[in-house]
């Protein structure tokens, strides 16, 4: 496929313009979706011109009545993709999340159909403060219903997100505020990336690590660092958390013999420390070195760019973990 450099918000921007106007159904929904910036990192710029007020929609700011109205639209027949202006925003929203929209498939028994998608931009690293820096996404893991996807990738972000909109699932698509400007490959005609399956980011026989979201980029920067030390890294970006792609995974690290889970979320209770256990169950057998964990410090994300970059992991961290297991100097 011709391929062409775009950005992580621009490929988002092209999945929503593509399924809107592939399926009458698809509607955008939020705060601000409907200004001439686009909102949340400008992914919806040009929407309202092109597919005008009724499909395209600003809401009052109320995370719980988006999130309830988006629920009730699916339920008569619409496939609403809500946007959440902030990842902690979620918190405002979390009845219709967790007792509403993770609920209705099951205890209908499919004959309701909540085809929904909620996007989100979460993380750090943007000097956003302790109350719109988080990464909350082992909340949504933790609740049973929700399909969660986090992208790394304009490829990844711009396939992820139309099979999100097609899939009759409710899906919880949560984007690095950080990544929004980022660029990459992203091909010029249609694909879609099926959900549930990982992405080997990198090759290597010696130890995997897995990341997510943005620690995915800082992975990939610390493995070409360690080849020039000898040691070859497997990076692999599950894309979606939940349910997660455990056999490719497991699969790696019963050929490196070694894993490291890195995420930008504080280590308490974080989806990196989900991964370890699962696959601590699973591969012990063949691991030759204690699983490490790559995380946040468990604090408040600071508002100063420094203490903010010494509370999340940075690429000097996940070089450290790896030297630290094979016992190297650096």
């Amino acid at each position: 496929m011709p391929t062409r450099q775009i950005s992580y918000a621009q490929a988002l921007s092209e999945a929503l313009h593509e399924e809107m106007a592939r399926d009458p159904d698809v509607f955008l929904m939020g705060e601000d979706v409907a200004s001439g910036d686009g909102a949340t990192g400008g992914v919806s710029r040009g929407l309202l011109d092109r597919f005008g007020p009724e499909r395209v929609r600003n809401t009052p700011i109320s995370e719980s009545a988006i999130i309830g109205s988006a629920l009730g639209a699916a339920l008569t027949g619409s496939r609403p993709v809500a946007e959440l202006m902030f990842m902690d925003l979620i918190c405002v929203a979390m009845d219709q999340i967790a007792n509403q929209v993770a609920k209705v498939n099951y205890m209908f028994g499919g004959k309701a159909k909540a085809a929904l998608v909620i996007r989100t931009p979460g993380g750090a690293g943007v000097g956003a403060a302790a109350q719109h820096s988080q990464n909350l996404e082992a909340w949504l893991v933790h609740t049973p219903g929700l399909v969660v996807v986090q992208p790394s990738t304009p490829y990844d972000a711009k396939g992820l997100l139309k099979t999100a909109i097609r899939d009759d699932n409710p899906i919880f698509f949560v984007e690095h505020k950080a990544l929004y400007p980022v660029k990459g490959p992203v091909p010029t005609e249609e694909y879609l990336i099926p959900l549930g399956v990982a992405d080997v980011k990198r090759k290597g026989r010696d130890v995997t690590i897995v990341a997510t979201a943005k620690m995915v980029h800082h992975a990939l920067s610390a493995a070409d660092k360690l080849a020039q030390e000898g040691v070859e890294v497997e990076v692999i970006d599950p894309r979606t958390i939940n349910p997660l792609d455990v056999d490719t995974i497991a699969e790696s690290v019963r050929r490196t013999h070694r894993l490291i889970v890195v995420t930008e979320d504080c280590r308490t209770g974080s989806f990196a420390s989900e991964v370890a256990a699962t696959l601590g169950e699973l591969v012990f057998d063949y691991l030759e070195a204690p699983i490490t964990r790559v995380a946040a410090e468990d604090v408040p994300i600071p508002a100063n760019v420094k203490l903010e970059a010494e509370a999340i992991p940075q690429e000097k961290d996940i070089l450290a973990a790896v030297r630290q297991m094979f016992g190297l100097s650096g």
